[in-house]
């Protein structure tokens, strides 16, 4: 769809050369690459009328300010990467970004996705942004923690490569935090046996999540409530988040339970910490230089601005004034402080300049055919968070949406002689579950939808197919093949209530 819209603003001048020109790099391949995609063979691929794809374009090509922003959906595919990288392309080659009610963002799938990545919580990362496996990265934070960069782990594998690694015994042992794999992750049905397999398994979780319910030894945390920091927003700004209340009985701040357990395997060094204000002073100085510079950034400024941008640095770097005390809330103005260009341009590679790429279409892993004729995509409803080990067992939440629903296209009901609230069997070559019917016009007629944030034999993910993106490793969760018909009966948990209920 974004390069059928790119060949429309290009054939109708709708791009800002002198943008391209000087902010890019990229765009003469980008360019012969959609060529061939005219709005025929657009909407042979996306089932999206030539009118509306039309339209689109001319909105996009000729609006004078706007802002493209998406959550994960487009990156819940097998090409999830690419998918993103076409959305860029648009805005790049209307010039409409950095500058006032214009731009581009993603929206996280939860709270604090943005801080967590930057102090180095995912496998291949190190905190301010820094590559795990960079030797200058690797060399400065080992020398904040006061160790031998050797001493360093190279880049792990995902989570679900995780769990194949358990399936395959290379894994003996895991200790997971709030985190619910048995709900959360694809083909679900593989999770839970690879998850029995495992010699021991210890969570720290707030609420006994159905995951937890596999472990050896589960550990009460906390909530978000019961414990101080920071989070990050997704524009950058740094907010302070206060606790509200202790932790009950047993339960203990998740920090201070990774702190115990390393005390116990003689690993305590520079675990110490005795509040999180101490964590942070640590997360200032390991990320000083880096992409997410928080080094000029304290608890102070952060209740005095109501937030601080980063990048934050404590210094004036390389003799180039910083925009204010508030770090820097625009990336792309002039005079801002681009830690990797070095004051050479407003993008974040070396010279400067953003990238465009070329997005060929790739199919999903697992397209339609005789057997398997319908999509199923799955995705969230606004009274549900994530696998539902909070928000199920709130009553109101509950009760706006007791149960998941498969969502069909009154035209697809028909052909297949559902009605409304009818017991639905949807299959797919993982597994399989029955759901009532919900039939709705705002989806498509080839297409059903489940939500993910029910566990066992209401889940979502006992159908969908654990292929992933190549780059980022996030599974393809938008699109499986499924074959769906009215149920012979209701299932047995039919007139079973959720315990909220």
């Amino acid at each position: 769809l974004f390069n059928g819209i790119l060949h429309l603003m290009i054939e109708h001048d709708w791009v800002d050369q002198q943008f391209i020109a000087d902010h890019t790099v990229g765009f003469d391949a980008v360019a012969a690459h959609v060529r061939e995609w005219t709005p025929q063979r657009t909407a042979e691929v996306t089932g999206i009328a030539v009118k509306s794809i039309r339209q689109a374009a001319e909105w996009w090509g000729t609006a004078k300010t706007s802002f493209l922003c998406h959550a994960r959906g487009l990156e819940h595919h097998s090409h999830g990467v690419q998918n993103v990288m076409s959305a860029i392309n648009i805005v790049l080659a209307s010039g409409r970004i950095g500058r006032p009610n214009c731009g581009y963002s993603t929206i996280t799938g939860q709270g604090n996705g943005q801080g967590g990545r930057e102090h180095g919580q995912k496998c291949d990362q190190l905190p301010g942004g820094r590559d795990l496996a960079n030797p200058e990265h690797r060399a400065y934070v080992a020398g904040v923690w006061g160790m031998d960069a050797s001493d360093l782990p190279q880049p792990g594998v995902d989570a679900y490569e995780i769990i194949r690694k358990i399936d395959r015994g290379e894994i003996k042992g895991l200790l997971s935090l709030c985190f619910n794999p048995v709900v959360s992750l694809p083909d679900n049905n593989f999770v839970r046996q690879a998850l029995e397999k495992l010699e021991h398994y210890v969570v720290i979780d707030f609420f006994m999540s159905e995951s937890a319910r596999y472990a050896d030894i589960v550990l009460p945390g906390s909530l978000h409530e019961e414990d101080e920091g920071t989070v990050t927003q997704t524009e950058g700004r740094v907010v302070r988040i206060n606790k509200a209340v202790g932790c009950p009985g047993e339960a203990r701040p998740d920090w201070r339970i990774i702190q115990d357990i390393a005390k116990a395997l003689g690993r305590e060094r520079g675990l110490t910490f005795e509040n999180p204000g101490e964590m942070f002073e640590e997360l200032r100085v390991a990320s000083r230089g880096g992409i997410a510079d928080y080094s000029g950034i304290t608890y102070e400024r952060i209740e005095q601005n109501f937030g601080v941008f980063w990048p934050c640095p404590s210094d004036v770097p390389e003799g180039v004034p910083m925009p204010g005390p508030q770090g820097t809330p625009r990336l792309f103005e002039p005079g801002s402080w681009n830690p990797v260009a070095k004051g050479a341009g407003p993008f974040y590679f070396p010279d400067g300049r953003a990238r465009m790429n070329v997005t060929p279409y790739v199919g999903p892993a697992e397209d339609v055919d005789e057997e398997f004729p319908i999509i199923l995509t799955t995705g969230r409803v606004v009274s549900q968070f994530l696998s539902g080990n909070q928000t199920r067992r709130i009553g109101p939440l509950v009760d706006h949406c007791p149960e998941p629903r498969i969502e069909l296209h009154p035209r697809l009901a028909v052909r297949l002689g559902i009605a409304d609230g009818d017991w639905t069997m949807v299959e797919s070559r993982r597994g399989h579950c029955t759901l009532r019917a919900s039939v709705v016009t705002t989806i498509r007629p080839d297409t059903v939808f489940i939500p993910y944030h029910w566990p066992g034999r209401k889940s979502a993910n006992q159908l969908t197919i654990s292929a992933q993106d190549p780059i980022s490793k996030i599974p393809e969760y938008k699109v499986c093949a499924v074959r769906v018909r009215k149920a012979d009966a209701p299932p047995d948990y039919a007139d079973v209530l959720e315990p909220q209920q």
